[in-house]
């Protein structure tokens, strides 16, 4: 306990040095890209889609070094089908609904958003997504945090339950369930590990949720591709037929960043966990 509240004040005090900023303006459409991490990423990208038969149309990614701020971004804008990637933004939806959970969630609560979140259960993520309401939910990610703009290629989209039920908005771009672009994907991670999700505790105890030591990983894509290295990864991961995605924080010794990958292929996990350890080699180094 005393060492989340002192996770809780560092979250603060890193807040209280900057100028609060609009949620949306972090990683705005005209932040700029780092150049040698641009191109080292796009060289990686190109790399693995040779080795795999893979073409520009069915890779997206995307990574941020927080220890410096460099970014990469290819084809970050470009809309997917989400897959189980966009229970986050339930998870989102939930604190904002219930702020008090920051600093006292009931444990069955904590469980099963654990469930939704690592594990990625749809029987828990139908039944948070059912209480919240799909149009509260996207009206969360949409006008709150900017996690969807149809004017710059869509984003998070959270349109139908998991599971069955005939519920269903269609995203504006694509016209899917669920929807996700690397850009507003990697904005949900850097704006968690920044403690601007609803709040610096809320922030934390979402961490939290993703972190669930009583779960255990499911180790394909980035994890599997990272396996063996001395990190610490939360993340989200998703799959439906050939849609292979997976976005993680990954904190190591030299090494805080977050990576997001969304491909659309049927060697789309072995794309990651190959591009995981390629990106971890490269901020990683000393």
């Amino acid at each position: 306990m005393v060492l989340k509240w002192i996770v809780v004040l560092m979250m603060g005090v890193m807040a209280a040095m900057r100028v609060w900023a609009d949620p949306k303006e972090v990683l705005g459409f005209d932040a700029a890209v780092d150049v040698g991490l641009q191109r080292a990423v796009e060289g990686l990208d190109a790399r693995l889609r040779e080795k795999l038969g893979m073409t520009e149309a069915q890779t997206a990614v995307g990574v941020m070094d927080l220890n410096s701020g460099r970014v990469a971004l290819v084809r970050g804008d470009r809309e997917e089908y989400a897959a189980s990637v966009a229970k986050i933004g339930i998870l989102l939806a939930y604190f904002e609904a219930h702020p008090e959970a920051a600093e006292h969630i009931d444990p069955v609560v904590e469980r099963e958003l654990g469930e939704m979140a690592k594990v990625s259960s749809n029987e828990m993520a139908a039944k948070y997504s059912r209480e919240l309401g799909l149009k509260n939910i996207q009206k969360v990610l949409t006008e709150k945090y900017g996690f969807y703009d149809a004017k710059h290629g869509g984003g998070l989209w959270v349109g139908k339950h998991y599971g069955s039920g005939t519920e269903r908005y269609g995203s504006p771009v694509g016209d899917n369930s669920h929807a996700a672009t690397v850009r507003q994907v990697m904005r949900f991670f850097v704006l968690l590990e920044r403690g601007e999700l609803v709040s610096a505790a809320a922030s934390l105890e979402m961490r939290r949720i993703f972190e669930s030591p009583r779960l255990k990983h499911d180790e394909i894509k980035f994890v599997k591709g990272l396996k063996g290295r001395d990190v610490q990864v939360i993340r989200k991961w998703g799959t439906w037929e050939d849609w292979r995605h997976d976005a993680a924080v990954v904190t190591g010794e030299g090494r805080h960043y977050v990576i997001v990958g969304l491909t659309r292929h049927p060697r789309g996990d072995e794309y990651l966990e190959e591009f995981a350890r390629g990106v971890d080699d490269l901020l990683g180094r000393k």
